[in-house]
């Protein structure tokens, strides 16, 4: 029941994340996804994006502790904290 709830959570983190992704792509960016995306890449803020695209997970995390589910919340960091390693990754290499 417990890594349920915590794979519940993370899979939450890892949509939210994405979500926060497209919705920067979406809001700022004057070219297409794909093309944000590899040109990103390319120019090395690719780990910015990701960053800035987790941002919703902090309002997912809190939103699980007020409704008392901290085993989803866990969830949700594990998530964040894949995010944090791929950003390390994008920027080492």
């Amino acid at each position: 029941m417990i890594k349920k709830e915590i794979l519940i959570g993370f899979l939450i983190g890892v949509l939210s994340n994405s979500v926060g992704i497209l919705l920067y792509i979406l809001l700022f960016s004057k070219m297409g996804i794909t093309e944000t995306i590899k040109a990103a890449q390319l120019n090395g803020f690719l780990g910015s994006l990701i960053a800035l695209g987790a941002i919703l997970n902090l309002l997912v995390f809190f939103l699980f502790l007020k409704q008392n589910k901290p085993y989803r919340a866990r969830g949700v960091l594990l998530a964040t904290l894949v995010a944090t390693i791929c950003i390390a990754i994008s920027k080492f290499s």
